[in-house]
């Protein structure tokens, strides 16, 4: 037995995995395509992706030389559509991290099919963590859960993060794992906050606690048709709807 809303989404969820998504931020076609597993957040809404493609690296980080002396962290790497995404602008050394086993088969799978799995000539190293690797990068990347709310079956993790202390344990941690002069860069939307499940001011206390500050931030509009239907239920919430790549560094004490 299960609820037509799970059916509806476990055929999505094979037709992704099936036909892949196009991602055109990774280049061109044929090979931009990410394949998600059921359960993995899938790129479907490639704003978000969009966004780090189109950040230009910070100068600081080539003074001695350029992106292929440094190394990049994907915290929770989902479908290892951001850590493909890094590897293919020029990022030599990728460490994406994921706890979950089926998200890590699914980036993998992605990864290898896009040539960037880390073998002789390729830039992705993928590992078994929760949040953190062992190291520091000059350069930490992490898309949480966009909705921090209770999933209601296996396949709703991709969406809804019941894990209230993976973003908080990003934060808290991300100081201790930056080089000097390093960049975190959270990609979070703020549809939680038009929810009501979140507020901006707590997110901003939690940064300034974990030793953080905000030195840029970039905002993209929704691209998918929820966004325009007034019809469905959370389209109030959906029309207000911003994707931003939040740059934090490390405060100066």
């Amino acid at each position: 037995m299960a609820s037509l809303r799970e059916l509806l989404g476990l055929i999505s969820a094979h037709e992704w995995r099936k036909k892949g998504v196009e991602v055109p931020s990774l280049g061109g076609a044929p090979n931009n395509r990410i394949h998600p597993h059921c359960g993995v957040f899938s790129p479907v809404r490639g704003e978000y992706v969009a966004l780090v493609a189109k950040k230009t690296l910070p100068e600081h980080f080539k003074r001695d030389g350029s992106a292929q002396t440094w190394t990049a962290f994907d915290i929770g790497t989902g479908t290892g559509v951001l850590a493909a995404g890094l590897a293919r602008h020029g990022v030599a050394h990728v460490v994406a991290t994921e706890l979950d086993p089926r998200a890590r088969a699914c980036a993998l799978e992605n990864l290898t099919r896009l040539g960037v799995a880390e073998k002789v000539d390729s830039a992705v190293q993928l590992l078994q963590a929760d949040l953190f690797p062992a190291g520091r990068a000059r350069l930490i990347v992490y898309n949480p859960s966009w909705i921090p709310a209770r999933p209601g079956s296996p396949i709703e993790r991709a969406v809804y993060g019941d894990g209230s202390a993976m973003l908080p344990g990003f934060l808290n941690g991300l100081v201790a794992h930056l080089e000097p002069g390093g960049e975190g860069w959270l990609i979070l939307s703020d549809l939680g906050e038009h929810l009501g499940l979140r507020t901006r001011a707590e997110f901003l206390a939690a940064v300034e606690a974990a030793g953080l500050q905000v030195v840029g931030r970039h905002d993209t509009a929704p691209v998918h048709g929820e966004a325009a239907d007034a019809d469905d239920p959370l389209h109030g919430a959906r029309a207000l709807e911003m994707a931003s790549l939040w740059r934090l560094q490390a405060r100066a004490s």
